[in-house]
Parts: structure tokens; sequence; C-alpha cells
């Protein structure tokens, strides 16, 4: 998305990004996205699951970044690593097609927590209440 963004920067003539912290917030962002993905991905390998799998999961993870979003990777992923390469790339462009693309993404996660609530009833609703989508 941030290679993109810069591409269609230098298409459209926008000015590359000029905040002299934006570095520094780039690599912070960078850097707790990795290791929220890293954490999150541990967790479902710990629980004998695969993070990317076609067939439905068996266990429901409540546990470790699991306990304060219900969706660590999207978060990681999709917003602090997107995010951080748009300001390290200095990528307006980048910056606003993130923001775009959240909703599409939340749609998404609601149709993964339909999915969810399906197989595990009660237990789902539950935990739904107590930790919230993104943060």
């Amino acid at each position: 998305m941030a290679y993109l963004g810069t591409l269609a920067d230098s298409v459209l003539g926008i000015s590359p990004l000029a905040f002299p912290w934006a570095r520094w917030v780039a690599f912070l962002l960078l850097g707790l996205g990795f290791l929220l993905r890293l954490w999150a991905t541990f967790h479902f390998y710990a629980h004998s699951m695969r993070v990317i799998s076609l067939v439905p999961q068996s266990t429901l993870i409540t546990s470790g970044p699991y306990g304060f979003s219900r969706n660590p990777l999207y978060l990681g992923g999709n917003v602090f690593i997107f995010f951080g390469a748009a300001l390290l790339l200095k990528s307006p462009t980048a910056l606003v097609g993130t923001a775009l693309h959240l909703p599409l993404v939340n749609e998404f996660i609601r149709r993964e927590e339909r999915q969810l609530e399906q197989a595990f009833g009660d237990e789902w609703r539950s935990y739904k209440t107590r930790v919230r989508r993104w943060l």
C-alpha cells in the first residue's frame, strides 16, 4: 500500500510529507505492528492453529494479545504497519489509502465474527463483551 501510494504521489504530483517526527513515528508503528503480529501468531501456533487457514478454527483464543484486542493481527498489520510504512515513505496517498481501507477490513472482520458466533456461541458472546474489536 505504501509503495503504491508513493507511485500515485509521483503520478499525481503530490509532495512527500515533511513532518520532522514522521520517521520516528513510522519506526515506532512498524516495530509495534511487527511485534504485535508476532505475538498474535505465536498464540495461534501455541494453540495448534494456523494464522492462514481455509478451514474454520477449532479454538477461540482469548489470551495474550487477544485479551486486549479481538483482532491483533489486523491491528498490527493493517493499522500499525500500513500507517508506519506510509509515514516512512512519506506518502500522503498511502496514508489516505490506509485510512480508506480500514472500513473494508472492519466489514471483513464483522463477517468473521458472525462465523465465530455460530461456531462458539455463548463463549464468543462473552468474549466479545469483554474485549474490543480493535483497541
